[in-house]
């Protein structure tokens, strides 16, 4: 599988079989994505929550290239009503589908789209495919459960907020790392605005202070899990 990171919380997971699964996709207004939304291709669109910096492109990308919504219900229904065909799923729940497995997870922040349509619980979502198992936790805040995902699915990758203000910010960033216990962390959602600047090289640095171990990925790179 390979893993591809275009900055703030959107990636893009390429499975073995070369189904493509992107996350948050938020590109053309974004001003550290190097691509736009018309650059990019899924077969699958997994949203944790519904804000705009989350939301993104995603119905640019799922109009040109027919793809399937995985969102929590409320927000399924959203996509469904602009005429997207969607999965509905919810925190706590699992499903299998041809790439692998998605499980949601909660995330503590808020949900709501653009147009201000209530778009249910935020997540985290844990991605099973090709053996590898990778928690992006989406927007949230430090919570202890953290440790009980990490016991219950161990992770192999951790993708998680550092950029502070509206998300967890290196200190709790690094609480996160210890609770879930990854084989790697990889941080996002900073540098995006203003509101949200970090260094993501300090946070690996302690991370790699705590005996863990950290990818700073760049704008645009992709790495084989």
């Amino acid at each position: 599988m390979k893993l591809k990171y275009f900055s703030h919380s959107a990636f893009q997971f390429t499975s073995n079989s070369g189904k493509k699964i992107l996350v948050d996709p938020f590109f053309d207004g974004n001003p550290t994505s190097p691509v736009k939304s018309d650059e990019v291709s899924a077969d699958y669109i997994i949203l944790t929550h519904g804000h705009g910096d989350h939301l993104g492109d995603a119905f640019k990308i799922a109009k040109r290239c027919n793809s399937m919504f995985i969102c929590v219900n409320e927000l399924a229904n959203y996509c469904i009503s602009k005429g997207f065909n969607a999965h509905n799923m919810h925190i706590g729940g699992s499903y299998n589908f041809e790439f692998g497995r998605v499980k949601f997870t909660i995330a503590h922040h808020g949900s709501m789209t653009p147009d201000n349509y209530y778009a249910g619980e935020p997540s985290g979502v844990i991605l099973s495919i090709d053996g590898i198992n990778v928690y992006h936790t989406g927007d949230t805040g430090l919570f202890y459960d953290m440790k009980l995902i990490g016991e219950m699915t161990p992770l192999d990758y951790m993708l998680l907020p550092i950029g502070d203000n509206f998300t967890m910010g290196i200190t709790d960033a690094l609480k996160a790392v210890e609770l879930a216990n990854p084989k790697i962390a990889i941080p996002m959602h900073y540098n995006t605005f203003p509101v949200i600047k970090a260094d993501p090289y300090e946070f690996k640095n302690q991370v790699e202070q705590m005996g863990k171990k950290c990818i700073v990925l760049e704008y645009g790179q992709e790495i084989e899990l």
